[in-house]
């Protein structure tokens, strides 16, 4: 207690997080309900700045043709992202937080009423560039996938464990720079896996190609089994 104005005396502590997190929940669900009264898939993109989600998403839009895409894009500043985006001829809205280190469920509730979903069966969701903030705010998508390229090392499930226990999806990207980097696949996957089980891990390059159409199919299959 501050002995000059008695503040701390009599107080209940109050968990805002808590309350923050509550309430995104709520916001998370109205979104999944507005996506599959729409009959949209989504997919959310978590990943340390840099690691290609926006480049993966332009690799696979070639492979899933005949597929309706749009996409929402999460930054801190500019909207080079969704106009990369756009470039490709796919609808993108983009969000720009000004500084917040994730997107929240009530940001992506604006975002799907700015953004048409007519003839859209699937909705990729570009977080932030950040692996821990984003791991505890759900969107609302049906997936998570969580993205680690081959320069950030191999020892990031260790060091951010919730991101890939809150995941559907590990991908290694930037596998076209494993013969130069010193990466141990095979201890990142089992790092990865000893933290969620049930994760499904890809190794691709949006660069070469390699594993792209593995991965979507990965998402034609997800597509049948939601509709």
């Amino acid at each position: 207690m501050c002995e000059e104005c008695g503040c701390g005396e009599g107080n209940q502590v109050v968990d805002v997080g808590e309350d923050i997190l509550r309430e995104n929940l709520k916001f998370a669900a109205h979104n999944r309900e507005h996506l599959d009264e729409h009959g949209v898939f989504s997919v959310e993109l978590i990943s340390a700045p840099g690691s290609g989600k926006t480049s993966l998403i332009e690799a696979l839009s070639d492979h899933l043709g005949g597929i309706g895409i749009a996409v929402i894009e999460g930054d801190i500043e500019t909207a080079r992202d969704a106009e990369r985006i756009r470039a490709k001829g796919i609808p993108a809205f983009q969000l720009t937080t000004g500084g917040a280190c994730h997107l929240d469920a009530r940001l992506v509730h604006g975002a799907l009423h700015h953004l048409s979903l007519d003839g859209v069966k699937l909705l990729f969701i570009e977080n932030v560039g950040n692996l821990v903030c984003p791991a505890a705010f759900r969107l609302g998508a049906h997936q998570r996938w969580v993205i680690l390229s081959v320069p950030e090392g191999d020892d990031k499930p260790a060091k951010y464990p919730r991101a890939f226990r809150e995941a559907t999806v590990f991908i290694v990207n930037k596998a076209d720079l494993l013969p130069h980097m010193e990466f141990d696949l095979g201890r990142v996957n089992q790092e990865a896996l000893s933290l969620n089980p049930y994760l499904k891990a890809f190794t691709v390059s949006a660069k070469t190609g390699e594993g792209i159409p593995e991965l979507a199919e990965h998402l034609r299959s997800s597509l049948k089994i939601s509709g």
